[in-house]
């Protein structure tokens, strides 16, 4: 077991972040809904965090850059998701739908 994990190296972490990242980016396209399109953001800024810590720990040994821009993205992800769930209410209490192509209808 312990052999297994000597073995993962930073290509590893990299297939997982462009994974994570090419799903979150289909997830934007292709959904109309407005919460997906908020989980596909919050999947494509995820897979950065995964690349920031993974060239940290494989780059740069005892500096914690990496990590630091990581707590920077969660945080972002965190506002963004406040943000966007005041304007997806305020979509929904004015359209009873959370669909985009009705919002893209709104004009006062």
């Amino acid at each position: 077991m312990d052999n297994m994990l000597m073995n993962i190296g930073l290509t590893h972490y990299l297939v997982v972040g462009a994974i994570l990242f090419c799903a979150g980016l289909l997830v934007v396209i292709l959904r109309r809904n407005a919460i997906g399109v908020l989980m596909g953001l919050e999947l494509i800024l995820n897979a950065a965090g995964i690349n920031f810590v993974a060239f940290n720990k494989f780059s740069a040994a005892g500096r914690l850059d990496g990590q630091m821009f990581t707590i920077f993205i969660i945080i972002l992800a965190a506002a963004e998701a406040a943000a966007a769930l005041a304007i997806v209410l305020n979509l929904y209490q004015r359209t009873n739908t959370v669909q985009i192509d009705t919002a893209r209808a709104l004009k006062e």
